[in-house]
């Protein structure tokens, strides 16, 4: 199984991606080993897909980045102090 994510941080950026283990991949953004990531803290999960196979999983986190995608998020998950 495979997970599409979206990770909020403390200062209510927005992150979405993929992954097969995500407890494994929350503690990789959080410890600053990832690049696109690392320079906010206190990322925690959002939303959440299970997908079956890596191919649907990484169409889907492609289309939640597309301005519907983000639409479809803005209704799902409510961000506090976004501007």
């Amino acid at each position: 199984m495979f997970t599409v994510y979206v990770l909020q941080s403390s200062s209510s950026k927005r992150y979405t991606g993929h992954t097969k283990d995500l407890a494994h991949r929350i503690v990789e953004h959080n410890s600053g080993m990832c690049k696109t990531t690392k320079t906010d803290v206190g990322w925690r999960v959002v939303y959440t897909e299970e997908f079956q196979t890596r191919s649907e999983a990484m169409a889907r986190e492609k289309w939640l980045k597309t301005g519907a995608g983000r639409e479809f998020l803005r209704q799902k998950i409510p961000f506090s102090n976004r501007k």
